[in-house]
């Protein structure tokens, strides 16, 4: 992998973690049910982690010489609150994906500070998963 191409992926990334604030955003403010109550406050805290993300993603980058993208991937919505946190599952695990392959391109490419920033994201995001699985009882 050349860096040119880490930076196209880290961009693509970025897309996602601008996608994944705005889609948690949304949830916390129409997800319903007693159920659901504690949920989503911390929907709202994920939103701000992944924006922290998205800032530090946009360093990376342009750090290595990139233009951080301002694109928004797509996301779902639904009007059904297990739903929306199937959707923000699915999220969280495409983003643990994506972060273990760009930690190990991070460490082909000899870039060490970056694996590292790269690493505590995905932990973020793992501990995402958990919160998730936990609410929908798994």
């Amino acid at each position: 992998m050349t860096k040119e191409e880490f930076i196209v992926e880290l961009n693509k990334d970025l897309e996602w973690e601008y996608a994944a604030a705005v889609q948690y955003v949304q949830h916390a403010a129409t997800i319903t049910g007693a159920q659901y109550d504690a949920i989503g406050k911390e929907l709202l805290i994920h939103s701000n982690e992944e924006m922290i993300h998205a800032q530090k993603l946009s360093d990376m980058i342009s750090d290595l010489g990139g233009v951080p993208v301002v694109d928004v991937e797509e996301r779902k919505v639904s009007s059904d609150s297990k739903t929306m946190l199937e959707q923000d599952l699915g999220g969280e695990e495409l983003a643990i994906t994506r972060y273990k392959e760009r930690v190990a391109q991070a460490e082909e490419l000899g870039e060490y500070g970056v694996r590292r920033v790269l690493e505590d994201i995905l932990m973020d995001e793992e501990e995402h998963r958990r919160d998730l699985l936990s609410t929908l009882g798994r």
